[in-house]
């Protein structure tokens, strides 16, 4: 089934920048009855504080609470959403701002739409469709009111086949963003990333790749301005994940930074 048109690079955008985290964070789920609640909690790097947030997430009357989130620094998040058809799915978002959002999925098109409720500054739609097997082409826009227009629009497309997936975005046709990933087996897994403009006709944003161990799940990358960075994710008992990451510039150890997160 066809995607999001934002999630069009997907697969190897998640491979080269999650579980590289440089913090010390520990997050709790549990099920209360028909609500499941998290606490999620940090360490500052500089004072060494701690910070949580509390969220919960439940259903009612079809309306689905996806985050009820309290902040740590005392502000409010909530996320609702509703699927009164098939295919089509209502979404509401409210922290700082507030957005209305519709998504809607039918045969190989995804068509997806977002509005400031709040300011009403901006909309911002986006379209993906799968013409083909392995392949989807799409683009999004944002047009902001008050007479500033369209400020932003982007084209892409994908194509995935046996082990190798492909996809190249634009922004405003003046970047170009190319992503690859090859699985060179079950358990090994390549990613690049690079972007290209009239200005610099190449500039490597990442190169990096997972191997799936016994031990774990190892992920390596090293960034255009060389951080070399290194994560284990490893699942330390059923319903406990352990990920530890570090990263260093250019092999200077004055650098070093690291993470260690726990998920239970």
């Amino acid at each position: 089934m066809v995607s999001k048109f934002s999630d069009i690079a997907k697969a190897p955008t998640d491979l080269l920048n999650d579980d590289y985290a440089s913090k010390v964070s520990l997050k709790c789920k549990k099920k209360a009855g028909p609500t499941a609640v998290t606490i999620d909690t940090s360490r500052s790097s500089s004072t060494g504080s701690l910070a949580s947030k509390i969220g919960a997430k439940f259903s009612y009357a079809g309306l689905s609470f996806d985050k009820v989130q309290h902040e740590a620094d005392g502000s409010h998040t909530l996320e609702t959403s509703m699927t009164p058809v098939p295919g089509l799915k209502l979404s509401f978002k409210g922290n700082k701002g507030a957005d209305l959002g519709c998504d809607y999925k039918f045969g190989n098109t995804c068509l997806t739409g977002k509005l400031d409720v709040k300011d009403f500054s901006k909309l911002s739609t986006s379209a993906a469709l799968a013409p083909m097997p392995g392949m989807v082409v799409g683009g999004d826009a944002t047009y902001k009111f008050a007479g500033e227009g369209l400020t932003g629009y982007n084209v892409g497309a994908s194509y995935a086949t046996g082990p190798v997936f492909a996809s190249v975005t634009s922004s405003k046709f003046s970047t170009f963003n190319v992503s690859m990933m090859y699985k060179v087996s079950p358990e090994i897994s390549l990613a690049t990333s690079t972007s290209h403009s009239e200005a610099k006709s190449v500039d490597v944003v990442a190169v990096g790749g997972i191997y799936k161990a016994a031990f774990g799940d190892v992920k390596a990358k090293v960034s255009g301005d060389g951080v070399v960075s290194a994560s284990l994710i490893k699942d330390v008992t059923p319903g406990v994940t352990l990920t530890a990451s570090g990263s260093m510039s250019k092999l200077d150890t004055s650098t070093f930074k690291y993470g260690v997160g726990i998920v239970m």
